[in-house]
């Protein structure tokens, strides 16, 4: 993962959307404002959840407003 701090339009200038992701947590900087995900990639985890309640986008970062 690259540790660059990104902003919306930055992100959307460097990576496009990733098909078949659909992502709501508008306060993250690789959200769109509608429902796509511009990180480039995604890392879900934990290696051991048992279902969907259990896990985590590890690529979420924030905005700052």
């Amino acid at each position: 993962m690259e540790d660059m701090k990104y902003e919306t339009d930055s992100c959307k200038e460097r990576h496009k959307h990733i098909k078949g992701v659909i992502c709501d947590v508008q306060n993250c900087v690789y959200h769109d404002g509608n429902s796509e995900c511009y990180a480039g990639e995604i890392c879900v985890g934990p290696h051991n959840a048992e279902c969907s309640a259990n896990t985590v986008c590890a690529t979420f970062k924030p905005k700052e407003y």
